[in-house]
């Protein structure tokens, strides 16, 4: 059998929020505990000619309306990695919340991976709740709808292969349609948890973000994380400072945007 040609796996910082306390990072939380900041990122996967980009992030007026620090425009800094957002091809959204699918307009030629279940979700019933609703931005939902109606929307239900070593699952618990990735890479099989684990503290301790659709679904998602992963090694949270620590930088100048996550990490 012919063997994966490996993807090579790279995070872009492009965002930041600090101040935050232990409430904000963990249901229940004891007031006295340490809270981190967060960190924003995309992704990006390349194999040979092929990339695909993983996430949009969010935009400058989102940023200013929500009070986070735009490090660097998400688009923009792809060119970092030789990348023109207007030539992309394959953009996958893990979910819909304004910092993960925002910037949709500066891709306009790619076609968007989503799950069913996100997309009847933002725009379904449970959007008449503020509480619901308050980590989508309307502009881009409605964006969001005219690459469905352009045909330039792919849908995923649950699990599905998009390429060789390239692998979509469906978690939940964060939001409704929130989808993870498995890539296979030179190190194995890494899990790009994306929001189904902010921090490794959340799937290594069984902690619950309080932004959540479903709380089963979170908590079943951290067993799905390890199943999927070679090792706890090769789960990757979707906010956590800790990975421009972890991971070595993606070449020189880029220390602190961008990371290769196909490379093991230094765990301290």
């Amino acid at each position: 059998m012919k063997p994966i040609e490996p993807f090579e796996i790279y995070a872009i910082r492009y965002g930041h929020l600090g101040n935050r306390h232990a409430g904000e990072n963990f249901l229940l939380a004891d007031p006295h505990e340490f809270a981190s900041d967060l960190d924003y990122f995309v992704w990006v996967l390349r194999r040979g000619e092929t990339s695909i980009v993983v996430d949009t992030g969010f935009g400058e007026e989102a940023a200013l309306r929500r009070g986070r620090e735009q490090l660097r425009s998400p688009a923009e800094t792809l060119r970092l990695l030789g990348l023109d957002p207007a030539q992309v091809n394959e953009v996958i959204l893990t979910h819909l919340h304004y910092d993960h699918a925002g910037n949709l307009g500066q891709f306009p030629r790619a076609r968007f991976h989503i799950q069913d279940r996100e997309v009847a979700y933002a725009t379904g019933r449970g959007m008449c709740h503020g509480a619901l609703r308050a980590p989508f931005d309307l502009p881009d939902i409605l964006e969001m709808i005219r690459h469905v109606y352009a045909g330039r929307a792919v849908f995923h239900d649950g699990e599905a292969e998009m390429a060789e070593g390239l692998h979509l699952h469906r978690v939940g618990g964060h939001s409704a349609g929130l989808q993870i990735l498995r890539v296979w890479t030179r190190r194995g099989w890494v899990v790009l948890a994306s929001d189904a684990a902010h921090f490794y503290t959340h799937f290594e301790q069984g902690r619950i973000f309080p932004v959540v659709y479903n709380v089963q679904e979170m908590l079943e998602g951290y067993r799905l994380l390890y199943q999927l992963a070679d090792s706890p090694d090769h789960i990757v949270p979707g906010h956590d400072p800790l990975v421009m620590r972890y991971y070595p930088t993606a070449g020189p100048g880029l220390e602190g945007i961008v990371a290769r996550l196909d490379c093991a990490p230094a765990r301290e």
